[in-house]
């Protein structure tokens, strides 16, 4: 027993110490997100926007997203929805074309997904002859504030080229899963957004409700398309010298899953797409960052390796927990020569143990802030950490699995209408 205490105090020395340096860089980085600028002047409607929906299969929501596009708070001559259908076999072109959405259908069994879905609607929109400022790009699952395209027209004056919108949640109150889900987007949106964009520091692409200059998506190319296209475009982005914009009052809802098992394959495939953009874009931003002294392309590639960092965190809770037993039973035993040799790392456990429990309450007052804190949402965060623990065989799960690039399509089933969420905010 003295001998396996001795190597779980070396192993927890050595992951305390780097999940410590790491915990502190992104409770510096949170706090940043306390202040909220105020929002930017009017700008006079301006811009042109191709608005872009992919779909796979969304018969069931598709109409919802166009409705609250064809009523978003801009003329409507300086915006066109587009639908793209994509290897669909149910009635999404055709309920996509009665609402009034210009429908592209795409049949490629070769590359699916997301990414080669939007490359490919990307350069139809190059070659027609209206021609656009900015493209915006949603999910057909996704619901849009009508104030949406204003904010994105007040960012590209500003001189933003890329922006990322607030994601919100459609159905925070569904599950406990929903609710963690939505508890975990409403922080982010403050804790890691906003922070970055006060930071001076580029934002990251959140799948959805993001807004891109045409001019520069036809320098650089689209050419994302793995997994995670959003992460991909966002490294593409950073490592030629552009950063990511927020805006924190363009505001997208969109569904959360509702049962554990449709969040961990949703997971599972987003760790996937971070596995693999990782391997190819980590050391090239690390050297860039050093190179340039860019501490945009450093905290970019950090963001990469979030699965081994939720790795890294969950193996020492584990190993410090553990270790808290086997000091424990050799108190018991008289090991007195262990209990003083874990005691050096015990200050550093008990610092980190304070800087989660810091993180933990900041939470709630930005949730407070933001006006979405109730007795429900309380409940839900309380019983959270289930849902944080599952990262850690998600994540472990995701590296062994990184050579499986099958998209995995989450199924969408919560009809809800724009109006309805708008009033509750």
């Amino acid at each position: 027993m003295k001998e396996i205490g001795n190597i779980l105090i070396f192993f927890s020395n050595s992951l305390t110490y780097f999940a410590f340096v790491f915990s502190i860089y992104y409770l510096i980085i949170a706090l940043f997100g306390i202040y909220k600028k105020g929002n930017l002047k009017l700008i006079k409607p301006e811009k042109k926007f191709a608005l872009i929906v992919a779909a796979h299969n969304e018969e069931v929501v598709i109409n919802d997203i166009i409705v609250s596009l064809n009523n978003l708070d801009y003329p409507k001559e300086l915006y066109d929805t587009f639908v793209i259908a994509d290897n669909c076999t149910d009635n999404t072109a055709k309920k996509a074309r009665e609402a009034g959405a210009l429908v592209h259908e795409r049949f490629n069994d070769k590359k699916k997904g997301k990414g080669y879905a939007l490359e490919w609607m990307f350069n139809k929109i190059f070659n027609m002859d209206k021609k656009y400022d900015a493209v915006c790009i949603f999910d057909a699952d996704n619901l849009v504030s009508r104030n949406f395209l204003k904010e994105m027209n007040k960012k590209l004056y500003s001189g933003s080229r890329v922006i990322q919108g607030y994601l919100d949640s459609k159905n925070p109150m569904d599950t406990w899963i929903t609710g963690s889900y939505s508890i975990t987007f409403w922080a982010n949106n403050r804790m890691a957004q906003l922070s970055r964009v006060n930071l001076g520091i580029s934002s990251q692409l959140g799948g959805t409700g993001c807004c891109m200059d045409i001019e520069i998506l036809k320098e650089l190319g689209w050419g994302a398309t793995c997994l995670t296209e959003d992460l991909e475009f966002t490294c593409k982005l950073v490592s030629n010298g552009y950063k990511v914009d927020f805006a924190y009052d363009a505001v997208v809802y969109d569904e959360k899953p509702l049962t554990l098992i449709q969040s961990w394959r949703q997971r599972k495939r987003w760790m996937q797409g971070f596995v693999d953009v990782s391997s190819r874009y980590f050391f090239k931003l690390i050297k860039m960052g050093i190179r340039k002294a860019s501490f945009t392309a450093i905290d970019c590639a950090i963001y990469t390796i979030q699965p081994i960092l939720f790795i890294l965190f969950g193996l020492t809770t584990l190993i410090n927990m553990v270790g808290v037993v086997i000091q424990l039973f050799n108190y018991s035993n008289n090991y007195n020569s262990i209990a003083v040799s874990h005691h050096s790392i015990s200050a550093l456990a008990i610092f980190m143990s304070i800087v989660g429990v810091v993180i933990y309450l900041y939470t709630p007052i930005l949730l407070i802030a933001e006006r979405k804190f109730n007795f429900k949402v309380l409940i839900y965060y309380i019983i959270m950490p289930i849902y944080i623990i599952t990262w850690l065989p998600i994540c472990i799960q995701a590296i062994l699995d990184k050579d499986n690039k099958e998209w995995d399509h989450t199924i969408h089933s919560r009809s809800v209408n724009i109006s309805d969420l708008e009033k509750t905010h």
